[in-house]
């Protein structure tokens, strides 16, 4: 979401004010750091000047906080940290909360449970006194977010969906998730059941909507930033440029990893998911072109290990360079075939076929939903397009991810926005949707047959 973030006022009652659930399936962007990358909701009292606040997100640590605290900070209720740390940056976690601040076991008031297991070891734990009060009648609500003492605004970098409030009920994880019996994996369960109460909700289900899909009516707004949908999933993990791998000429990743910019450097970046086998296709519109349009866009073995291009022979990409229309591979140029420099302008985009399944494996390239079928030429059918041979260089690593980079040192800055199917651009969203493969995934033009997005169900087809 990254200064994005829902609002909604709350001025009815609520069922109760000592018992509720959250659940909510959130996947980082970003490592959390200071203050940044990891607020993902919370409430404040409205109109009281001792207000209390909820807040839950993660720490500088990457550890998971829940707390609840008075404005002033005389008064602390709420106050667990865990001492796992979170730093997947690539799959969805679930996060349950239950509450129930009635009971007679302290420990039982608030319960945590990250991907259907309970967390029992904290750092920090403590446990709210018995029949604390959390919901009030008045009191804003925010998602994306959360506001400290003072009113500092926290945000997530990051993705959410299906987030679940059930008011005056305690649910366990159980309520919302399963564990899948052929990978023995936590995952989504369709239409949990469970009571929304006066304040309860379920929104960003099968979507991007704010309004209530529950029995209730309590509908959000977006309150700042763009609201973007996305098909990456719980249930459906899409590719995005891995924050994790970034180490060499480090690049910015932002909108969920996949716009990438690189400022004066010479570098690349990877996706999270390798092409293990099969057949995948990726869209890359290029929003800032480098000097003399030197970027690549094709596939590597590995982070980038040199801080020079992902085409350098230390790196060993099968890459397009834009500077001279090229595949590269080897360290060397293996097939020039559509011209030179400036045969990309005008912020096109270039779609990526790559073929690791057939007997001879190949990559081709279009431009704007041309193939490029030879020096100058494309045609619209994929069947015209020119498939290079990189059957022998593809034989040297077993795991291959699709990637960018720039090959450019003299202080301009390449814009690379990556389509793994999610159907946006930066916060632009596909023009016109072309025809999908067999699995789920948006792009601007048509997907070759028999050609998948990078994607769980996209490995798996």
């Amino acid at each position: 979401m990254a200064n994005t973030f829902l609002q909604r006022n709350f001025t009815n009652a609520p069922t109760s004010q000592t018992t509720m659930t959250y659940s909510f399936w959130v996947k980082k962007s970003a490592l959390a750091t200071g203050n940044s990358n990891k607020g993902i909701f919370g409430h404040l009292e409205i109109g009281n000047a001792g207000n209390s606040n909820l807040q839950v997100g993660w720490t500088g640590n990457n550890d998971f906080q829940i707390g609840y605290y008075s404005n002033n900070g005389s008064d602390t209720h709420i106050d667990y940290v865990t001492n796992a740390q979170f730093k997947d940056n690539n799959g969805w976690y679930h996060v349950c909360i239950e509450i129930n601040t009635t009971l007679a076991t302290a420990d039982d008031r608030v319960k945590l449970y990250i991907n259907g297991v309970l967390v029992t070891s904290y750092s920090t734990r403590s446990n709210p006194p018995q029949n604390r009060t959390i919901n009030t009648g008045n009191m804003y609500m925010y998602i994306g977010q959360y506001r400290q003492t003072g009113g500092t605004e926290i945000y997530l970098d990051g993705l959410l969906s299906e987030f679940i409030h059930s008011d005056g009920y305690a649910y366990s994880a159980s309520t919302f998730g399963e564990t899948d019996t052929d990978t023995g994996e936590w995952r989504i369960k369709d239409n949990p059941t469970f009571t929304p109460g006066n304040q309860g909700f379920k929104i960003l289900s099968n979507g991007s909507t704010i309004t209530d899909q529950s029995a209730g009516s309590n509908d959000f707004t977006v309150a700042g930033g763009t609201l973007t949908n996305t098909k990456d999933c719980p249930s459906n993990v899409f590719a995005t440029m891995n924050s994790l791998a970034n180490t060499v000429a480090p690049v910015g990743l932002t909108q969920g990893n996949n716009t990438v910019s690189m400022t004066n450097s010479k570098g690349g970046i990877l996706s999270t998911l390798a092409c293990t086998g099969g057949k995948y296709y990726a869209e890359m519109k290029i929003a800032t072109a480098p000097q003399d349009f030197r970027f690549h866009w094709g596939i590597l073995p590995k982070p980038i290990s040199a801080a020079d291009d992902p085409i350098n022979g230390t790196n060993a990409g099968i890459m397009l360079s834009g500077f001279n229309a090229a595949i590269y591979a080897g360290g060397g140029s293996i097939n020039a075939f559509y011209g030179g420099v400036g045969r990309f302008s005008g912020n096109p985009i270039l779609g990526l076929a790559i073929d690791l399944e057939s007997a001879t494996n190949t990559i081709a390239v279009s431009v704007n939903g041309a193939w490029i079928t030879g020096d100058n030429t494309t045609d619209a059918s994929f069947s015209n397009a020119l498939k290079v041979d990189i059957t022998s260089y593809v034989a040297a690593y077993d795991d291959w991810f699709i990637g960018c980079g720039s090959g450019n040192s003299s202080g301009t800055t390449g814009v690379y926005n990556i389509n793994f199917g999610n159907g946006t651009f930066g916060t632009s969203a596909v023009t016109s949707a072309g025809t999908a493969g067999s699995t789920p995934g948006t792009f601007e033009y048509d997907v070759p047959s028999g050609y998948e997005p990078l994607s769980t169900k996209g490995l798996n087809a």
